[in-house]
């Protein structure tokens, strides 16, 4: 897998204790329990996608890339994150176009 970190990278407070080695682990394709990524949407009408980490280990994602947007560590800090990046995202742009926000 190839991960490619966005320059805005949003980063859960639980994330942020450990923020380098979240990163690393993940570039190493290493298990991570607990650690969830945000990415743009794969398709659909969503926004965002929220992905925990050992899913990505999956054979599926072995020659893809994926967008990292945000790392939380918790379903639920990755929730509230993800809404944190909609609402700036809306606050920025007006609107809910993923593209013109990043």
């Amino acid at each position: 897998m190839n991960l490619i970190w966005h320059d805005r990278l949003y980063v859960g407070k639980l994330a942020g204790r450990c923020r380098r080695l979240i990163r690393r682990r993940l570039g190493q394709n290493r298990y991570l329990p607990g650690v969830f990524v945000i990415t743009p949407a794969s398709g659909g009408h969503n926004i965002l996608d929220i992905y925990p980490a050992w899913s990505l280990l999956q054979e599926y994602y072995e020659n893809r890339q994926l967008l990292v947007i945000g790392i939380a560590v918790g379903y639920g800090e990755a929730l509230s994150l993800a809404g944190k990046i909609v609402e700036d995202m809306y606050r920025e742009t007006g609107g809910f176009c993923l593209e013109d926000f990043l």
